[in-house]
This record gives structure tokens, sequence and C-alpha cells, in this order.
């Protein structure tokens, strides 16, 4: 007798596993600046506006601080891109770099912003030169991320070439993302105002998100033609590993 469950195309379960996995990524990004801000806000969680994200390290919201970094970056190490003999175009080397400088964000905090007796972290030490380890994971990090944007996901794009390309076409995106991450990293030092480092770190972690949701086909088949040049099914003949 005849089965009518048949076993998923090994292609077609990788193009639905990584999708699924560059979703999730995007929507941890953009979610973790708009939770810690948001509950801020919420007299019951009692902890004020922070100077930064990482400074939420020390506030009542550490836990989600920590827990959404991690899940980036174990998210980011599991990823299994495509290989390329270009450092700067290899997928799977620099998503698993950036996912062990997401742990290092999460798990070697900033320096407090004011004096505590007793230092909650992994190096329960208040040492300078730990904050400046901080800063080294998050510019190392965001700067793999423009990477990623800019050199890998504009990698391909050989679908229905025939359709012209719009402005809001998936390559125009991803360099636009890359671009700004690179921006904001440029500003943040400046402190322009009070709170400048969280809001340009906020929007390097929305770019950074709506860059991975556009990979992930998170609008499924809403503007299919426009960003990404397809008409036909969105899993028909696609490969998870562009070359």
């Amino acid at each position: 007798m005849k089965k009518n469950n048949q076993t998923p195309e090994p292609e077609n379960y990788d193009v639905s596993t990584f999708r699924t996995i560059r979703r999730a990524i995007g929507y941890l990004a953009i979610s973790l600046p708009l939770i810690l801000v948001g509950f801020s806000y919420i007299k019951f969680f009692d902890t004020p506006l922070q100077i930064s994200i990482s400074h939420y390290y020390y506030s009542n919201l550490r836990d989600i601080f920590t827990g959404t970094l991690s899940a980036v970056g174990l998210f980011l190490i599991s990823y299994k891109g495509h290989i390329n003999v270009s450092f700067w175009k290899n997928d799977k080397l620099l998503t698993n770099i950036a996912g062990v400088m997401a742990l290092g964000v999460a798990f070697v905090p900033t320096d407090p912003h004011c004096s505590f007796d007793k230092i909650y972290t992994l190096i329960p030490y208040d040492l300078k030169w730990l904050g400046w380890l901080h800063y080294g994971f998050a510019g190392v990090l965001f700067l793999i991320l423009a990477l990623l944007a800019i050199n890998v996901f504009t990698i391909g794009q050989k679908n229905e070439t025939h359709i012209p390309k719009s402005v809001i076409d998936e390559n125009n995106i991803y360099v636009f993302c890359g671009s700004a991450i690179l921006v904001f990293m440029i500003i943040i030092p400046f402190q322009l105002f009070t709170y400048s480092t969280l809001v340009f770190e906020a929007l390097s972690l929305f770019v950074f998100g709506i860059a991975w949701l556009i990979k992930g086909r998170a609008l499924g088949e809403i503007l299919k033609e426009e960003i990404y040049r397809e008409t036909s099914s969105a899993n028909n003949g696609e490969k998870v590993f562009e070359e």
C-alpha cells in the first residue's frame, strides 16, 4: 500500500530550517531594545532607562539582556552558512565569530555607570580592561553583522533576473542595513546626547534584524517580486547556500 506521507526533500528541508533560524535571529535582534526600553517605562520592573543597552546588565532586566544575546549567539554559531575562499564572504566562519562575540557581549559586561559593593558578573571584579573587552566584543560583532549583510547576503540572486530590480530589491536592503550599522558604529563614540549610545545601538539592532528577516523570507509572499525578483513558489529551486 502506497503511503501518502512523504519525507521532505533534503534541499527543501534545509531551506525551511535555515529560513526559520534567520527569522529567529532577526526577531530577537529587533525585540531586545524594544523590550528593554519598553519595560523601563513600566513601574513594576523598577528599572530606569539606561544610557546604553549594555548597561541593562546591571538592572532588573539583566536576564532578558543576557538571555536574548545568548540565544542570538547560539543561533549564529549553529547557523551553517556556505564556505567561501574569501574570509570576507565566508558565511560559516563569519557567523561563528559573530556568535562568539555575542556571547562575549552577554557575559563580559560593560563598566557600570555607578559604584557597587559587589560586582555580580562571570568575572566578579571591577576591572577597567573588562569594560574595554566588552566594547571589543560589541565592535567586532557589529562589524561582522555589517559584513554579512553587505558581502554575504548579496551573493547570488539568480532567480528570475528578467524581472527589473526595484528600489526595495533585497540586495539594496542588505547594503543599506550593513552600511547603516557601520555609520551607527562610527557615531556611537561621540555620545551626541544623553541616550545617544542607547539610540544608535537600538538602531543597529533594528537594521541587523531587518536584514535577517528579509533573508529569512519573513514577509512570505508579500512584495515577493519587488524584493526577491521571483514570481514562482518561494521554495522552488532556491538553494540555501548561494554560490
